[in-house]
């Protein structure tokens, strides 16, 4: 079974402020208080997010989402080779804020785009020129060190290679989907791809593909370098309110966000039975952490 194709934006187009061009979208009616939601990656899109994300718009009240593609990925690809570093991410974010008259937002980052979110607060309290976010709400944010990252890395190839995932790609490969139902065969390429992000694998299912630019990728970590967001003192200048969610089985130790939230004094919040991609695997749990703090920030 391939999955739905999320609903169409209520607007969409690209920006003119920004140094290159970037895709933007509007979900739901206008003139609510915006969520402004960053997507993953880096170098991938918006749309895999959808539709599951678009329930944040009917938290507290209702909502209005704006989604980007971040610069090299989606619709906001880019001919330009000069490479795309956290800074490039965090300057366009500064710009889309201020072009779509955004006054202290409330920004909802995904796993990079957590990470770009205390990027861009950290940058915004030392930087009068960028405009400071009203609070953050970061899902299972990337890792805040090259330690914890490479703990990740390790755990999501071990994950990968693990008997039960090799069982399911020799299921794969015995069943003749390619022959029979291409796309629905292609679909669950990309779920195996990704399985490793999940608690249980069978909850891998009906995704929305997506690809990521890789150079784009490669660019933004090589330009974080040897990064450690807790020892450098970039986490201790935020002061947005902020609420955190974890999967307790993300491949991403649980241990970053919890230093992370020590450090700020935000809201941690842990959800059981849950990997990488609590939109998909605890939807319920997910939205019921998110809503209390959106009514108050």
């Amino acid at each position: 079974m391939s999955p739905q194709p999320g609903p169409a934006p209520a607007s969409d187009g690209m920006t003119r402020s920004t140094e290159v061009p970037l895709y933007w979208a509007k979900y739901g009616p206008p003139g609510l208080r915006r969520l402004l939601v960053l997507h993953g990656g880096p170098g991938a899109h918006h749309d895999y997010l959808l539709p599951q994300l678009l329930t944040l718009g009917t938290l507290a009240g209702g909502r209005e989402l704006l989604f980007y593609d971040q610069r090299g990925g989606g619709r906001s690809r880019t001919d330009d080779r000069q490479p795309i570093t956290w800074r490039t991410h965090v300057n366009d974010l500064g710009a889309v804020i201020r072009e779509f008259g955004l006054d202290r937002p409330v920004v909802v980052g995904y796993s990079w785009g957590g990470l770009l979110a205390l990027l861009y607060a950290s940058e915004a309290a030392r930087d009068a020129s960028l405009p400071k976010p009203g609070s953050l709400v970061l899902i299972d944010p990337a890792a805040i060190s090259r330690h914890y990252r490479a703990e990740f890395e390790n755990e999501f190839s071990r994950r990968q290679a693990s008997p039960g995932v090799e069982r399911l790609r020799a299921q794969l490969a015995e069943s003749r989907l390619r022959e029979t139902d291409l796309p629905a065969y292609r679909s669950r390429v990309f779920e195996l791809s990704v399985v490793g992000y999940f608690a249980d694998p069978r909850s891998a299912h009906d995704l929305t593909p997506f690809r990521v630019t890789a150079r784009v990728q490669q660019s933004v970590w090589e330009s974080l370098g040897d990064f450690d967001l807790a020892a450098d003192g970039r986490l201790a200048t935020i002061d947005a309110p902020t609420l955190i969610v974890h999967g307790r089985q993300d491949p991403i130790p649980l241990a970053s966000s919890e230093r992370a939230a020590e450090i700020m004094r935000a809201e941690l919040a842990v959800l059981e039975n849950c990997g990488h991609v609590p939109y998909v695997e605890q939807p319920r749990a997910l939205f019921a952490a998110i809503e209390p703090f959106l009514r108050t920030h």
